[in-house]
Parts: structure tokens; C-alpha cells; sequence
């Protein structure tokens, strides 16, 4: 009686201590996530039977059963996975979409969709790829390997139309002979008579051969260091168009040392090269089949191809001299797009420097590109639809003298068209939002796509007449439609989801209006019976007036010293401030019990995010640590004005980019956060991949002001606050090495208030529930302990 009364008392003289309690916590949070229930995933029609299937795990196996349903019946029932061999790929359909050509475990098949006949047309021990009907519909053309092949639908005569001839192939008598070898071999000819006569006799055998035979197919060469990248067959079977990369060879791989394994040895990864390293080449051809010649597709008539990035005028001996080499800029070709006749080619093509993208028509007699249309950035060309190097983009022919792609021409990513004939241009979609996903329809008289055109935040599925026109916005819940449209178009399965509530499948008729039906629940009863809030999406301006979003957590009972924490989201160009279900679930858990325990967390969209334009993605452009670490900044000052946060109890996490941000936070804006955990952090960008590092700040030896305050060890000196550092150390992204030499580095400064968690088998994302329990037990007990100033 007296313990029970010594608790009231406690409890009456300490309200807030009383009502700070969770249902939630770490472990909890932190288990296998199967805990909350497997939401549904990798979606797929049927192509011809109508059914919908999908991986789903209602049952807590210890894999993803494979399930079914129909517009009709719609139950999920679960399937054999004897049923996948039955599933197609690379379906393509003829002019009239009567009959299609597929993939089906590796072999071509045709199929007629009157009849519901289908034919195999191949029964191979190798992989074909890539089936189309030819221009005229009697043959379908496939790759084998990288070579391509023609077969009949009416006699079924396979022929081979390339020919990828792989290494040093060539005979040893062809091969260069040295000065001295060449006088050896001319004066043995000169002495004897008998091999004069017998190289005569070679040669009238091997000419008389090759009368006899068929005309050979030529050889494509390709060396050892060479690749073949991507085959692309004209519809009229009278061109091929081939890209080679050639890597480099003259860089370093990284190794990251693998200390826990099976064989009890270190094991060492190669990983991969950093920023800077010297990259691949790549080069494209033209084959004409019926003239048997070889043309190198050229790139020195594009528009700016010689120009010099802007951002040299800050280093003027270095402008100075590219000027005076006035070279074309190095450049990779992405993809090759044939117009349906086959006789036209739109080529994409991608600068190294990444400032441009030009889309080119193919001129098929000289192989020479002429620009159609040129996107140029000062900073980098990237973007929802927009592609790169290596292919991809929202890229295509609506006929044979017309062409559809997307660009941020106007800050945002909106879809156009263009004539290939007159090179007018079209800009069929416009306004403060972004053009996300694009499906031009079988008939190619409908556009359908997924845009964020109510909100940043919500994502829904419209459909446009194909010249242009109004949106007619087909989806109507609020949250996160993800569309997958069946081969009819008469359906959509989407996958929804809302800021509290994780994905499920819904099905919906292909009309304005139509109700989306659920048709699988997920969650777990456990996880139900937590009341997981919505967070309020907010905006803000920032310091340079621009509009900045961010998702807030309230508490009902504020602790007494009013603390906050920020959290920054991961990859810089990622979304994060939407309503629907957050893929940092786990954090979204995890500000749920600090909301609980009385801290207001606060999630920023900072400058760099993905969905709000152009403007946004390349504000770091330069400078990573600058408007996206000011916007931080700026939200820590809003939580002060406006929602009654102590200045003094801030804290801030994060991973990977979040983890650099948390450590520029930490390093230079001391008087604003008092507490931060790095976790997985880029501590010196000059060590990061290239692909990713120079769009952002070119390349540390072209401009090293860039790297220079853009990478935290240069600023560690500045560490005045509690620092948590927790690292998976075999990671093959953000190496390891990269908080070892900032740990090193803090040594060296003297600096004490820091702390490094390892987790040895750890890769950037964590996947064991012991390691994420680990992790934010460390970083909760920091705040706990930290952000508790009066």
C-alpha cells in the first residue's frame, strides 16, 4: 500500500513525467518488419488470361507466396510457383494488336489473340531477348546473345543478321610484323622458289573458296576491352544500330574488408571506384545489312557540343585552355529509338559532364546526329522521364514522323512532343508539378500518367488525348497511387497507401470516378492496435523565400524542457513530405514514440528533394551543406516561433546523406543543434562514387571548391556538441573507411564529446532487427540524455 501511494505521489508531483509513456519502443519498433503485416508487391498482369498476380504474405512465411485474382472473382488465392514458368515478358504487340510476340522461359513465342493460339518459335539452350514484328508483320527479329536474328513466321528460316566477332581473333599471318621480321620473311621468299610457289598455290585455293561460297556475314569486331552495350534492329530489317563500351583501365577499385564469415579469414569485396576516377568510353555504329558497311554514328554536329561547362569561370587558367583545345566534350549515346516503318532513328545522347541531353535523328546515309531538341543545365540534367547515360527516360515515336519525351525545360518535368519533319515542338502537359510516369497506350491515341498535380505530396493517375488536352484524373483517393494498368487498359491495380497505413492492393475500372476496391489487408493485429499518427504536412519559407515542406509531429503532452528533434531524410533526392506510406517506416515509427514521450519531430524536404522541380533538385548544385543544411536551420527556428520549442534541445539525425547533413549540422551550426546521430554518413565527398557525386559537384580535380566545402572533415574542427556515429562496416556504398579517417580526424583535433558504433556485418542498409535495435537504442538514450537543458 505504501509503494502503490509512494506512486500517486510521484505521479501528482510529476504530471509530465506521469504521462510520458509509450505503448511503443525500440525493440518493438525495430523486429523483423514482417511484425506489421507484408504488404503486397512486385504487381503483374497476366497478359492474356486477365488475372492479376502478385507476391503477398499473409500467412508469415518465410518467403513471398505468389497469389491471384480476377476483375471478376476478386479473392486473392494463393498459387503454386509452378505457375511462374506460364508468366511472359517483353511482350510486343503488331500494328493491329492482334497478335503479340513474347519471351517465355527463355524462348520466343507468338501469339494470336483471336484464335488464342499460341507457337513457339524457339526451343533453345541460350536466352533470347527483345522479340518484335518486323515492319511487315511476317517476321519477328530477336537477339540471341548480343547478335540478332530474323525468323519467318510462315517457313521458320533462322538467319543470323549480325555477326559480334569477341577478342584477338585475327590469324597470326595478319597480324603487324616487326621491321626485322619483315625482312626475314621477304628474304626467304627471295632464296626459295618452292614457298613462292606454294603461297601462290594458297592463294588460288582460298580465292576459288570463297567464289564457291555464300558472300560470309561480316564480322563485327569487338576487343577484349570492349563490351557490346545494346543491339537495336531497324522494324524493316535493314539496319542495325550497336553501342561498345570500353571501361576503363586504369582505375582502382575500392576493397572493403569483411571481418565476420564463414570461413573465419578476412575476406575482402571489391567494391567500387570513386569520383574522378577516369571513366568508360562508349561508341555507336550503324550497320547497313544490305550494303554490308559499317558507319560510325557521329556526335560533332550536335548544338554546344564544344562548350565549356559555367562553372569554369571560377577556375579562369583552366577555361582559358579548354577554350583553346576547343574539343567536343566527351559523351555517352544512351539509347536508339526506330521509328515503326524503321526508316528513322531518334538517338539520346548524354554529356560526361552531365550539363546536357540531346535527343538527334539519325541521318541513316552518313551517321551523322542532328539535334532535335537540346536540354541544357548549368548544373545537372536529371529529373522524373528524364534518362542518362545508360538508356532509360520517358522516350518514344507516337507515329513514324513524331516523337514524345519528357523535359524540365520550364523547371518542372513535362511531357512533349515533337515533329521529326518541321522540328516543331509541343508542350502537351504544363503547371507546378511533375510528369512522374508515362504509359502511351496501344492504339497510341491516349497518354496515361502518374503526376503530382494536386499536392507535392499525392500522387494520382490521369489520362490525355495523345496531341494534348486536359487531364482527366482517373484515381481519387488521397495518398499514393502506384498504377499498373492491364493489357486491355480496362483495368487498374494500384497500390495505395496513406502516411499512417501501408501499401494494399485496390482494383478500379480505367474510368474517371470508378470506386477502388480493396481487395488484401495486411496489417497485423498488433500493429493495428497502436493509434499511428497522421503527421500534419506543413510549408515554410525559407531564408531565400522559397517554399519548403515538411511533416510535423505534435505532442499532446510536451516534455518540460520542450525539446525537438529533425530528422533528415537519406540520397538527397528523395521524397519524403507525401501522404502515403513513408519507405523510412521504421523511423516513422520511431517518431511516433519520440512524439509520444513528449518531443516534436520535425521532417524536412529540404532543398534537393525530389518533386517540387528543377529549382529544388540543383539548390546544392556546388555546394552539398549549403540551402539543404540552411533549410534545417531555418526549420529549427520555426519549431522555436512558432510551436514553442527550447532552443537549446535540438536535435537532428539521420542516414547516408541524412548522416552527411546531421555532420555539417554538428560541425558548423553549433549554437543551433545540441545533439545529433551520423548514421552511415559521407564524411568527404572526394571518396564517393562518381555517378552520383560529380552531377552534383563535377570532379574534385576540375573544381576542388566544390569538394572543399561540401565534405565535413574539412569543418570537424567545429564539433562543440554530442555526436553519435553508428556504421555498418561492410558497407559497399558509404564505405567504412569514410568514418574511420573522420574518426581519425576528430582524434587529431582533440575532440571528446563524440562516440562510433560499429556493426560488423552490417551494408548501408541495415537488415538485422539486433543492429537497428542497437542503433536507435543509442540514439534515443543521446536525446534522452542530451536535449534536457531548462
Amino acid at each position: 500500500m505504501k509503494r502503490i501511494l509512494h506512486l500517486i505521489i510521484l505521479i501528482y508531483l510529476n504530471p509530465v513525467w506521469g504521462q510520458q509513456k509509450s505503448d511503443l519502443t525500440i525493440e518493438k519498433i525495430m523486429r523483423d518488419p514482417k511484425w506489421m503485416g507484408t504488404s503486397p508487391e512486385n504487381i503483374m498482369w497476366g497478359e492474356f488470361d486477365g488475372h492479376l498476380y502478385f507476391r503477398w504474405n499473409p500467412e508469415n512465411q518465410d518467403y513471398l507466396p505468389l497469389y491471384r485474382i480476377d476483375t471478376r472473382n476478386q479473392q486473392p488465392k494463393r498459387q503454386e510457383e509452378e505457375v511462374t514458368r506460364s508468366f511472359i515478358q517483353q511482350t510486343q504487340y503488331n500494328q493491329n494488336g492482334n497478335r503479340a510476340v513474347y519471351i517465355k522461359n527463355g524462348d520466343v513465342f507468338v501469339y494470336d489473340l483471336k484464335t488464342r493460339h499460341e507457337k513457339q518459335l524457339t526451343a533453345t539452350v541460350e536466352v533470347e531477348s527483345g522479340p518484335h514484328f518486323s515492319t511487315d508483320e511476317d517476321v519477328v527479329f530477336f537477339k540471341r546473345g548480343n547478335n540478332v536474328y530474323s525468323l519467318p513466321l510462315v517457313n521458320g528460316e533462322l538467319k543470323q543478321l549480325t555477326n559480334f566477332v569477341y577478342g584477338n581473333e585475327k590469324k597470326k599471318d595478319d597480324a603487324k610484323l616487326s621491321d626485322q621480321n619483315q625482312w626475314l620473311k621477304e628474304n626467304q621468299l627471295a632464296l626459295f622458289d618452292v614457298l613462292n610457289d606454294r603461297k601462290r598455290k594458297i592463294h588460288t585455293d582460298d580465292s576459288l573458296e570463297k567464289l564457291r561460297k555464300v558472300k560470309p556475314l561480316r564480322e563485327l569486331p569487338i576487343t577484349e576491352n570492349e563490351v557490346v552495350r545494346n543491339v537495336f534492329a531497324s522494324p524493316n530489317l535493314a539496319y542495325v544500330a550497336y553501342i561498345k563500351y570500353s571501361p576503363s583501365k586504369s582505375n582502382r577499385n575500392t576493397i572493403v574488408p569483411n571481418y565476420v564469415t564463414e570461413s573465419g579469414y578476412t575476406e575482402d569485396m571489391q567494391t567500387r571506384n570513386k569520383v574522378g576516377d577516369e571513366q568508360g568510353t562508349a561508341n555507336a555504329y550503324l550497320y547497313d545489312i544490305q550494303k554490308d558497311t559499317v558507319l560510325p554514328i557521329s556526335t560533332a554536329n550536335l548544338a554546344g557540343i564544344k562548350e565549356v561547362p559555367a562553372f569554369y569561370s571560377d577556375y579562369p587558367a583552366k577555361r582559358d585552355s579548354l577554350l583553346k583545345l576547343n574539343k567536343d566534350r566527351t559523351v555517352n549515346i544512351g539509347g536508339i529509338y526506330w521509328n515503326p516503318r524503321g526508316d528513322k532513328a531518334l538517338v539520346t545522347v548524354y554529356a560526361q559532364d552531365h550539363k546536357d541531353r540531346w535527343l538527334a535523328l539519325l541521318n541513316l546515309q552518313t551517321g551523322i546526329l542532328e539535334t532535335l531538341d537540346r536540354q541544357h543545365d548549368d548544373a545537372w540534367i536529371a529529373g522524373p522521364g528524364i534518362g542518362g547515360s545508360w538508356g532509360g527516360g520517358n522516350i518514344g515515336w507516337i507515329n513514324d514522323e513524331q516523337i514524345y519525351f519528357q523535359s524540365e525545360k520550364t523547371g518542372y518535368s513535362h511531357l512533349y512532343s515533337l515533329s521529326v519533319e518541321t522540328g516543331s515542338k509541343k508542350q502537351l502537359t504544363n503547371g507546378r508539378f511533375e510528369v512522374q510516369d508515362l504509359l502511351l497506350s496501344k492504339d497510341k491515341k491516349t497518354f496515361y500518367l502518374t503526376a503530382n498535380k494536386e499536392h507535392p505530396g499525392i500522387t494520382h493517375f490521369y489520362s490525355m488525348p495523345v496531341n494534348g488536352g486536359s487531364l482527366k484524373q482517373i484515381t481519387s483517393m488521397k495518398g499514393g497511387n502506384e498504377v499498373t494498368l492491364s493489357p486491355d487498359e480496362k483495368w487498374l491495380a494500384i497500390r495505395f497507401s496513406t502516411s499512417n497505413t501501408p501499401w494494399e492492393l485496390y482494383l478500379q475500372e480505367n474510368k474517371p470516378g470508378a470506386k477502388a476496391i480493396q481487395v488484401t489487408e495486411s496489417r497485423s493485429d498488433e500493429f493495428k492496435a497502436y493509434p499511428w499518427r497522421t503527421p500534419e504536412v506543413i510549408s515554410f519559407a525559407n531564408r531565400y523565400q522559397d517554399s519548403v515542406y515538411a511533416r510535423l509531429y505534435r505532442p499532446k503532452n510536451p516534455k518540460e524542457n520542450n525539446p525537438a528533434v529533425i530528422f533528415v531524410h537519406g540520397a538527397g533526392y528523395l521524397q519524403n513530405v507525401h501522404y502515403w506510406w513513408s519507405s523510412y517506416f521504421r523511423e516513422y515509427m520511431f517518431h511516433n514514440l519520440l512524439t509520444d514521450l513528449g518531443y516534436t519531430v520535425l521532417d524536412i524536404d529540404y532543398t534537393a528533394s525530389a518533386g517540387y522541380g528543377r529549382d529544388h533538385r540543383t539548390g546544392i548544385y556546388r555546394h552539398m551543406g549549403g540551402k539543404d543544411l540552411s533549410d534545417q536551420v531555418d526549420g529549427a527556428k520555426l519549431l522555436v516561433d512558432r510551436y514553442g520549442v527550447n532552443p537549446k534541445n535540438i536535435g537532428i539525425y539521420g542516414g547516408s546523406y541524412g548522416g552527411f547533413i546531421t555532420l555539417m549540422a554538428l560541425f558548423t551550426q553549433q549554437e543551433v543543434f545540441t545533439a545529433g546521430g551520423a548514421l552511415r554518413s559521407v564524411t568527404d565527398w572526394a571518396h564517393y562514387n562518381h555517378g552520383y557525386t560529380s552531377n552534383i559537384l563535377n570532379e574534385p580535380v576540375n573544381d576542388p571548391k566544390a569538394y572543399q566545402q561540401s565534405s565535413p572533415i574539412n569543418f570537424a574542427k567545429g564539433l562543440k556538441g554530442h555526436l553519435l556515429m553508428c556504421h555498418g562496416m561492410v558497407d559497399v556504398n558509404v564505405h567504412f573507411q569514410d568514418i574511420v579517417r573522420l574518426s581519425q580526424r576528430l582524434i587529431e583535433l582533440g575532440k571528446d564529446d563524440w562516440e562510433l558504433a560499429v556493426y560488423p556485418v552490417e551494408d548501408h542498409g541495415f537488415v538485422e532487427p539486433s543492429s537497428w535495435t542497437d542503433e536507435y537504442k543509442r540514439i534515443l538514450k543521446l536525446f534522452e540524455e542530451k536535449l534536457t537543458n531548462k
